[in-house]
């Protein structure tokens, strides 16, 4: 979806009516509040809606998703809610369990409100963004179009695990988060936590003391000191449920697909912990949306951002421009003519513009495409190569477009995950300078370490654009019950400094299926297939073209112990991994190359 030139701000109405609190009772007879930002006046207005877990009095949340004065001058009506069970609404908060039929419930009170036309749409990101999908699912016939930003099509994959591995940073401090600003605003169901919340917060005055805690399970930053007392007792509930199983399938927006019929603008970002997800709610509704509308008009815009609203135009180390920000290209203004098309019938184009508006990494462009990945993509194989010491970047590790030697000799180091490669850029939400960097981070102290191989291209000759997923096959074998695998694609400049593109994760005994551990053989070589996530990337001419694999990312990502036992384990053994990649386990990084 193109940025509209169109100013319409504040020609429908100049003066607004809030009204704080406002309850809205569930079909359970819980008493949701909400905030209501109207034009002044009787005409009926459609509907804006906003859910979410973070307080609706606060600032930054209220305003900067998409800011209720600029919407309610476009002629809008705003509502943001907190959600059941925080801050100001009653109930007990389970995240995602509630949201489906609060949301139907809340989408159909908007819509029957005096001041309203009928016409109801959603937006938000993050858990704002769940919340849009979960309640799509139900299908309120008042909902008419949502804009999900940086969220996912389920969460399990992508959202709480990746690969199969825990994502130990990410969960650890968002719960921390609604552990810390749950003001329950006298409501008297919500036991006091004083302690709990202080015992919690010794923990997160060294989060990686937290994160390097055996075993996760036994952990006690979120658990209460008394039987039903705990901070965040579904932390320990997605620990239990490992795989993708009916507990995740339960509240998957993807497994519901079929019921959302309606318009969809997508927003992602390339460093965002969400972009894979996003992404698939984007192609997934494109397959299997309720309706023609529903498949025709799914939108996507992805910049180069981390997670977060009105996002900066830099990421970690890499500044893309000053048009790369959120705001150069009106994010704001980009959804509501979106809402004006949806829900007020108004003919300005938007659901004629091409469908992806991406913004390509290296050549700091935005580029239009009919569809994303765009269709005039070659899926090209860089093979992995070496003497068998491509240890490190001072090893003989390469990247070549021709098959290898059959004689060619494998790569080995040593996985110990009580020494495992630290977390150094990509997209993993929350960061904090000098302890968890994220975004876009020079490689120089991982491509230093003897457990990282390294493989890398000879100097392009020419430029190479790919745009679409990036996965790596490896033929690998283990010393281990049960191990990981990390990759992570790499720019190196024409100056030698390697940043991070994108990377994965898969945790050796979900190879095969997310929904069924099935247990390697120790010692025998498997191909293993690791999801380095999408992107869309320029490599240009002088640059080379890079491969990090190893076995740990961590805090990102909680450490394999190499035992085979779950999150209740602390014991831990070394592995000896073996990458293996001659002619008959042709190991291979491939590229969506664009032809342009």
């Amino acid at each position: 979806m193109i940025p509209s030139s169109n100013n319409k701000d504040f020609q429908t109405s100049e003066s607004c009516v809030v009204d704080i609190n406002v309850i809205i009772p569930m079909r359970d007879g819980t008493k949701l509040y909400a905030d209501v930002y109207r034009p002044y006046g009787d005409e009926k207005s459609p509907v804006l809606l906003m859910r979410l877990p973070y307080g609706k009095h606060t600032p930054a949340y209220r305003s900067m998703y998409l800011d209720p004065l600029r919407a309610v001058g476009r002629g809008y009506a705003v509502v943001i809610q907190d959600v059941r069970g925080r801050h100001r609404s009653e109930g007990q908060f389970y995240p995602y369990a509630n949201e489906a039929e609060d949301g139907f419930d809340t989408a159909e009170w908007c819509g029957s409100q005096s001041w309203s036309d009928g016409n109801v749409g959603m937006f938000g990101i993050s858990y704002h963004g769940a919340t849009q999908w979960l309640a799509a699912s139900e299908a309120p016939p008042s909902l008419k179009a949502i804009v999900p930003g940086v969220t996912s099509d389920d969460y399990y994959d992508g959202w709480t695990y990746l690969g199969g591995a825990f994502q130990l940073w990410w969960i650890s401090q968002w719960v921390a988060g609604f552990a810390e600003n749950d003001i329950g605003q006298g409501h008297t169901e919500r036991p006091n936590r004083s302690k709990e919340l202080a015992q919690m917060q010794k923990w997160l005055s060294d989060p990686l003391k937290m994160s390097k805690h055996l075993p996760l399970q036994d952990m006690s930053a979120f658990k209460g000191q008394s039987v039903g007392n705990d901070l965040c007792g579904y932390y320990y509930d997605w620990l239990d449920h490992s795989t993708y199983d009916e507990y995740w399938k339960s509240f998957a927006p993807k497994e519901k697909f079929h019921n959302v019929k309606i318009p969809v603008l997508n927003i992602a970002g390339w460093h965002d912990i969400f972009i894979r997800g996003s992404i698939n709610c984007y192609q997934g509704m494109r397959e299997k949306g309720g309706s023609e509308l529903s498949r025709q008009q799914q939108h996507l815009i992805v910049g180069p951002w981390l997670h977060g609203p009105l996002p900066p135009p830099h990421a970690g180390q890499q500044f893309y421009g000053r048009s790369a920000s959120g705001a150069h290209i009106d994010l704001h203004g980009m959804q509501l003519d979106w809402f004006d098309r949806w829900l007020k019938g108004e003919d300005n184009g938007v659901d004629s513009q091409p469908t992806a508006y991406v913004f390509v990494m290296g050549k700091n462009e935005w580029q239009a495409e009919q569809e994303w990945p765009p269709k005039d993509v070659d899926h090209i194989q860089y093979y992995l190569s070496s003497n068998g010491e491509a240890n490190s970047v001072t090893g003989d590790g390469k990247l070549s477009c021709d098959l290898p030697a059959k004689d060619e000799l494998p790569d080995q180091y040593q996985y110990d995950p009580m020494n495992p490669v630290p977390s150094l850029g990509g997209a993993y939400g929350y960061g904090i300078p000098g302890v968890f960097d994220v975004g876009v981070q020079d490689q120089k102290l991982i491509e230093e370490r003897q457990d990282v191989l390294v493989y890398s291209t000879e100097i392009l000759e020419e430029d190479l654009e790919i745009s679409g997923q990036v996965k790596l096959n490896l033929w690998a074998k283990t010393s281990a019950e049960d191990t990981d695998w990390a990759a992570k694609l790499v720019d190196v400049d024409e100056h030698g400094k390697s940043t991070n593109v994108c990377d994965g994760i898969l945790r050796a005994k979900f190879n095969k299926s997310l929904e069924t551990e099935c247990f390697v053989d120790r010692n025998q070589v498997e191909c293993f297939v690791i999801d380095l996530g999408f992107t869309a990337m320029y490599f240009a001419k002088g640059h080379r073209i890079r491969i990090q694999v190893s076995s740990s990312n961590f805090p990102a990502f909680e450490r394999n112990l190499n035992t085979g036992k779950g999150s209740d384990d602390s014991a831990s053994v070394i592995a000896e991994q073996t990458i293996f990649h001659d002619s008959n386990h042709p190991s291979f990084i491939e590229l969506p190359s664009v032809n342009r």
